[in-house]
C-alpha cells in the first residue's frame, strides 16, 4: 500500500457514508465526510453508480494510485469475493448473487485488489479498537445497544460479527430484554406511563425513582447476558456503544458489581467513536 490514507465506507439500509481516513494518527479527514441516501431497492446499475458518486466525491483530487477503499456491508455477504449474498430483506436485492467488488472498481476504474469489505456489525468494535475505546487490547467484545442488539468479537486481525441479538434469554431472546423497546415496555409495566426511548426516559431521574429501578433491572438483564458471552470470548475489555450507551452512568455500575459476583473484573467501557466508528473500521482494514 503506497498510501497512509484509506478510504472508510458505511453502508446502511437506505444510506452510503464515507470519509478518508488517516491511518498512522487513526484520525477522519472530516472535509471528505460524505452522508447520502440511496434507493437501496434500485437495481444494481443505480445502486453502484450511487456509491460511486460518493466515493468520487470523497476522493476528489486524490490520484488514482493512493486509492485504497474499506467498506462495511451488511451481511449476508461473501467478504473475501465481494459478492453480495442478500436475498429478501428489502435492501440491494438486485446485488444477489452480483460480483460487488468488481462492478464497483470498474465504476471506479480501480483494480479490485483495493476494495475490501469487513461485516458492518463488527466495524463498530473494529473502529473502537482501532481509535476509541479499545485501543489498547488484544481481546475485546462489543455490544450495540440501541433499537436492536449489535454483537462483536475482536481478537486480533477483524472484528467480527456475533449475532448474539437472538441468543435464548430469560422467556424469550437477548434483543427483547436487552434494547429501547425493553425499556418502553417495561416502564409503562410499572407506572402506566409511556415514553419514547431511553433518552425520554432518563428526563425523569430526579422526579420518578421507578426509573432507577428500570435501570437495575435493565443492568441485571446485561449482566446476565454478559457472563455467557465473556466465558465463551474471554475478553480483556467489555466496549458497550449505540443510544443506550449514553446513560451508561445510571446502569454502568450496577453491571460492573453484578459481573463481579462471578470474577469477572475486565473494564466496562463506553463506545467513544460515535458514527465514526464505523468508518474508522471500515478504513483500518488497510491498516499495516
Amino acid at each position: 500500500m503506497k498510501s497512509s490514507m484509506a478510504l472508510g465506507i458505511d453502508i446502511g439500509g437506505s444510506h452510503i457514508t464515507a470519509a478518508l481516513v488517516n491511518l498512522e494518527a487513526r484520525t477522519i479527514d472530516t472535509h471528505s465526510w460524505h452522508r447520502t441516501r440511496v434507493d437501496s431497492q434500485g437495481s444494481a446499475a443505480e445502486i453502484i453508480d450511487a456509491w460511486a458518486v460518493v466515493i468520487n466525491d470523497a476522493f476528489r483530487g486524490m490520484p488514482a494510485d493512493s486509492r485504497y477503499i474499506g467498506i462495511g456491508m451488511p451481511g449476508p455477504f461473501d467478504y473475501e469475493l465481494g459478492i453480495s449474498r442478500m436475498k429478501d430483506q428489502h435492501k440491494y436485492d438486485a446485488l444477489y448473487d452480483l460480483n460487488v467488488k468488481n462492478m464497483l472498481a470498474a465504476k471506479l476504474e480501480l483494480d479490485p485488489s483495493r476494495i475490501r469489505f469487513i461485516n458492518d456489525a463488527g466495524c463498530f468494535l473494529q473502529g473502537e479498537v482501532f481509535s476509541g475505546a479499545g485501543r489498547n487490547y488484544q481481546h475485546v467484545i462489543g455490544l450495540t445497544l440501541g433499537t436492536g442488539l449489535g454483537s462483536a468479537t475482536f481478537h486480533g486481525g477483524l472484528a467480527q460479527d456475533a449475532d448474539r441479538w437472538c441468543t435464548p434469554f430469560r422467556d424469550g431472546m437477548a434483543e427483547d430484554y436487552l434494547s429501547t423497546r425493553w425499556f418502553v415496555k417495561r416502564y409503562h409495566e410499572l407506572t402506566g406511563n409511556t415514553v419514547k426511548d431511553v433518552k425520554e426516559l432518563t428526563t425523569f431521574i430526579d422526579t420518578d425513582p421507578v426509573v432507577q429501578q428500570v435501570f437495575d433491572e435493565f443492568a441485571l438483564n446485561l449482566a446476565n447476558f454478559l457472563t455467557g458471552f465473556i466465558r465463551e470470548e474471554s475478553p480483556e475489555a467489555i466496549v458497550i456503544g449505540g443510544n443506550i450507551a449514553q446513560a451508561s452512568e445510571l446502569f454502568f455500575p450496577a453491571v460492573v458489581r453484578e459481573l463481579a459476583l462471578h470474577n469477572y473484573h475486565m473494564p466496562l467501557l463506553v463506545a467513544s467513536l460515535g458514527e465514526q466508528a464505523a468508518i474508522l473500521g471500515a478504513a483500518s482494514i488497510w491498516y499495516e
